[in-house]
């Protein structure tokens, strides 16, 4: 059975890879259980545990109740009968310990971060404004003399490099957001092309509407799936008439948060 501090630094490490989970503590005990109040579990986005809470049916149980919470991202406390017969607003378990678990379930979920693959005058302000609204920034370019940790203090990550050696190992989870913002077509398109068959949250392309179709027509000769093209924001952004970079950010910040709002719906 694992200590706390090792529950914990498993909750770290769930973060750290970008996953959701359910931090599940008896709160509440009546009668006969398998633990007793303070026992801790984590239940991962994938349905795996890490600690116990008794074992059997009543851990089975909270799994399956874990999930729906992570799924709806609200903590939930759930009170667990641990008796044959049915008792109302408890779950049944059909175990015969003769009392009720009540547990929290605890939903954590790691900061959401926005990858933004180039470094120009859109790059710097999206960087400095999305950090200020809670996201975790990440910036990928294959100029390395401007993707540096001096021009962006605000990013957790810098990397620098080509483009298609660096999506092929970056992993890209269903609640991260991309932004496509370098400039240049031909080093868009290989940044996009890789990024958008990993399923992210989010993908957008800044540029016009003759770009956006060009790239996406190239998608489609290359293979690349009509449902994957289908995700792509491009031109991104919410249309509220922006012309400098700064405002350019305010709209494509303000499209990101409407889609991750939307997500939790």
């Amino acid at each position: 059975m694992p200590t706390d501090l090792e529950l914990l630094s498993e909750a770290a490490r769930l973060l750290e890879r970008g996953k959701s989970f359910a931090l599940c503590t008896v709160v509440e005990k009546k009668g006969s259980g398998p633990r007793d109040v303070g026992a801790k579990m984590l239940v991962d986005e994938d349905g795996k545990n890490f600690g116990t809470i008794g074992g059997g049916k009543v851990e089975r149980a909270l799994v399956d109740e874990s999930l729906i919470a992570i799924k709806e991202h609200k903590s939930k406390k759930v009170t667990f009968n641990l008796n044959k017969s049915q008792v109302g607003g408890t779950v049944g378990t059909g175990m015969i310990c003769g009392g009720e678990l009540t547990v929290l379930a605890d939903v954590i979920e790691p900061t959401p971060r926005l990858i933004i693959v180039g470094s120009g005058h859109v790059a710097l302000p999206l960087a400095t404004i999305a950090k200020a609204v809670g996201f975790q920034i990440i910036v990928v370019d294959d100029e390395r003399k401007l993707v540096t940790k001096e021009r962006f203090p605000m990013a957790e990550s810098i990397i620098a490099g080509d483009y298609a050696k660096v999506f092929d190992n970056f992993m890209l989870g269903s609640r991260d957001f991309v932004v496509i913002a370098h400039g240049e077509p031909e080093h868009d398109y290989i940044a996009l092309k890789k990024v958008i068959q990993k399923n992210p949250a989010y993908v957008g392309l800044l540029g016009s509407k003759t770009k956006a179709k060009i790239l996406s027509e190239k998608l489609r000769v290359e293979g690349v799936s009509e449902e994957h093209i289908n995700t792509l924001h491009a031109p991104l952004g919410l249309d509220i008439g922006a012309q400098t970079p700064e405002e350019i950010v305010i709209s494509i910040l303000a499209e990101i948060i409407q889609s991750k709002q939307r997500q939790k719906t």
